[in-house]
């Protein structure tokens, strides 16, 4: 099973990669989605979108993971400009007829970590044990990504 974690923010869009065949899971590939806060809205969006189109087409994964969505009250605005990401990634999803999963972050940290109050670093050192990755990625929102895809695999894995 290809499966394709998103972790969506504005500037930095990570995602990740798997084939979580059998009892094993194998990096396929991870980056990130980078776009600029000096362009306008639309265009941020458009790139992620098409990013993500380009992901879906090329990877043909059997489904997209993304967090869902956590607002805290003491910063309504992020929340506003998550969500629109994440619609982008949603159409891209619908458009390619690929399923979407999604899952709260405490729920991912704990099929990763155990605890759902992990750190970040935390969930960063297990995703690279867990891949056998030997240098982390730079950005938390590569690793992120990559443990929604992880989480996902363990889940559908527990209920089988």
């Amino acid at each position: 099973m290809i499966i394709l974690g998103v972790d969506p923010a504005l500037t930095v869009t990570g995602y990740g990669v798997i084939d979580a065949g059998g009892n094993s899971i194998f990096l396929i590939e991870a980056g990130v989605v980078i776009t600029h806060s000096r362009d306008k809205l639309p265009q941020r969006l458009k790139k992620i979108y098409f990013a993500t189109t380009k992901l879906l087409s090329e990877i043909k994964p059997d489904v997209l993971v993304l967090e869902k969505l956590y607002a805290h009250y003491r910063h309504p605005t992020t929340a506003y400009l998550l969500g629109q990401a994440r619609g982008v990634i949603c159409l891209a999803c619908a458009e390619n007829r690929v399923p979407l999963v999604e899952y709260a972050a405490t729920r991912v940290k704990k099929a990763i970590v155990g605890k759902g109050l992990a750190s970040k670093y935390q969930v960063q050192r297990m995703v690279g044990s867990i891949l056998k990755i030997d240098r982390l990625p730079k950005s938390t929102d590569v690793t992120d990504a990559l443990a929604l895809a992880i989480a996902h695999s363990y889940i559908i894995r527990s209920k089988i």
